[in-house]
């Protein structure tokens, strides 16, 4: 499995290109961590940032989109394969280089990915 697969929507997610899920509510694999407030849909480089409200101190994440396992249009919710002391525990999202800078990309990638589950076709 090559790293650029944690930046993509995994086939079986549900998830359809151009599709708006700001505002959504994410859930952990133990529980809820917050909404989303951004999502990006660059070709190698999709995923979503996260406002976790009081749950880590109003703290932004950023989650690879390769880590979105289900997404529920009518539940208006995302799931993903990784718990919240996972996320907590991720590198800390800097709002100001996370698009302009290689490298820090590269730390998520190495911190979440691979993704769970199946590889992706």
């Amino acid at each position: 499995m090559s790293g650029m697969e944690i930046w993509q929507f995994r086939s079986t997610s549900g998830h359809i290109a151009g599709g708006d899920l700001i505002g959504f509510h994410v859930e952990a694999t133990d529980g809820h961590i917050g909404k989303i407030d951004k999502l990006s849909e660059q070709a190698e480089h999709s995923y979503l940032v996260v406002d976790t409200g009081p749950w880590i101190f109003g703290k932004y994440v950023l989650l690879p989109a390769g880590t979105v396992v289900r997404v529920d249009e009518a539940a208006r919710k995302v799931h993903v394969d990784r718990t919240r002391d996972e996320i907590k525990g991720g590198p800390e999202f800097d709002g100001q280089h996370h698009e302009v800078d290689p490298h820090y990309r590269e730390r998520f990638a190495t911190y979440y990915g691979p993704f769970h589950g199946e590889p992706m076709p």
